[in-house]
């Protein structure tokens, strides 16, 4: 979305001076096209939520952009924030006055996920490019709504999980690449079984679990609750349920399946060729689920329309589970495989195509990132199918398509779910 200008005598020479160079350079709301940036230009970035994870956005990603806003409602968060950020950048408590900054090209929200779905459109909306962390929507419905927002205002949108495209992926010792010209020669065969587990290298993180025996505390000076809530049920304040330990409730996220959902679901969509796709049946074993506090489970299973399979083994009750098994072969924990010359038919095998996997180079080409608000949200859809699997304890069959439960209107009131006046999608 472009940004309405005024043309200046400034800008005319600006432009004038450029004609008479072998470098055009045009200040950004000039260069014409939607949302395009010049080459020659330094991006600018806010950061809105700066506790935990949010100050790893604000001190190590996206450096080679300038940081000029950090946001958070607590106020001790802000300022540590601040001191940290450099002389450029204000502190801010409402995010809405961050992304309402013509100066800013690019919004991280780094905030608990029921904000990240209000805030990545609103960014859209004020023409912002987005950095968000997974998962990527608290909702089915918000993930679509966060798709159709980056599409109409032609925004950058970027995930911040990346083991599809960089880094060791988990407990196989290398990263997705090989792996993924593996499963794409069809070496292994057609369906294929993921088993995401202990024994196959990848930790459920169970810690992550609310409690069902909390007792209502004073909110601490300087924490603003009620923003922190936004859209959120209004329910009485504890500290477990902020900061650090708000993943334990199903209102902000759901648990160690929200935490590390999409680091370790979303490679294996990539693996597996489902970047347009969703499973059709979803089926959990586990304890019954408090409505409120996030519990533990023993069992997920995705089953898609051509027989793949994706298990998380929260139990890890296969001791000698494969992380991928195809009728032809495995591919176990370490990278190893039960097919004989693994490693030198892997280094004869042709490379996959190859992903777009810097940011800055995405937002200044304005081609997609590697991952995307599209092939996220069906990452994204992988963790809410598996949290409504487990609030519902019952098997559920999902229409891919529209992306809706089938003859189920209690499953499906979990896809869109209200929020709290004023907020809304």
């Amino acid at each position: 979305m472009n940004k309405k200008h005024t043309y200046t005598r400034r800008d005319f020479v600006k432009t004038s001076i450029a004609a008479f160079t072998t470098l055009t350079i045009l200040p950004r709301h000039v260069y014409g096209g939607a949302g395009v940036t010049p080459p020659s230009e330094i991006l600018t970035r806010a950061v809105i939520g700066t506790g935990g994870m949010g100050m790893g956005h604000v001190t190590g990603m996206n450096k080679g952009c300038k940081l000029l806003a950090v946001c958070d409602v607590d106020e001790k968060h802000l300022a540590n924030a601040l001191k940290a950020a450099g002389p450029d950048a204000k502190g801010y408590k409402d995010w809405q006055e961050v992304i309402a900054r013509k100066d800013i090209d690019i919004i991280h929200i780094p905030t608990p996920p029921h904000w990240h779905a209000l805030m990545s459109i609103a960014a859209a909306q004020a023409g912002k490019d987005i950095w968000c962390e997974k998962p990527m929507s608290r909702t089915i419905a918000e993930g679509e709504a966060v798709v159709a927002a980056v599409a109409k205002h032609e925004r950058i949108f970027r995930l911040n999980t990346w083991f599809r495209f960089q880094d060791n992926f988990y407990g196989m010792g290398v990263p997705v690449k090989p792996i993924k010209k593996v499963v794409e020669s069809g070496m292994l065969g057609w369906p294929l079984k993921v088993t995401l587990s202990a024994t196959t290298g990848f930790d459920w993180k169970f810690g992550w679990v609310g409690r069902t025996d909390l007792v209502e505390q004073p909110v601490p000076p300087g924490l603003d609750y009620n923003a922190w809530l936004g859209p959120a049920p209004l329910k009485p304040y504890h500290p477990h349920r902020v900061h650090g330990t708000f993943r334990g409730y199903w209102d902000y996220d759901g648990g160690g399946l929200g935490d590390m959902g999409q680091h370790y679901l979303d490679p294996i969509q990539y693996l597996l060729a489902k970047d347009g796709d969703s499973p059709i049946e979803i089926e959990s074993d586990a304890p019954k689920q408090d409505l409120d506090a996030v519990g533990t489970w023993r069992r997920i299973r995705f089953k898609y329309a051509d027989g793949c399979e994706i298990i998380l083994d929260g139990a890890n009750a296969d001791k000698d589970a494969a992380f991928i098994a195809g009728p032809n072969g495995k591919i176990m924990k370490g990278f190893k495989s039960d097919i004989p010359d693994f490693a030198k038919k892997v280094a004869e095998l042709k490379d996959p195509e190859p992903q777009l996997t810097d940011f800055v180079q995405a937002v200044r080409t304005r081609k997609k990132f590697a991952l995307n608000e599209i092939n996220g949200h069906r990452s994204c859809t992988l963790v809410n199918l598996g949290k409504t699997a487990l609030q519902t304890g019952r098997v559920l069959h999902f229409d891919s398509k529209t992306q809706r439960f089938i003859n189920d209107d209690n499953a499906n009131t979990y896809v869109n779910q209200p929020m709290r006046a004023p907020w809304k999608i």
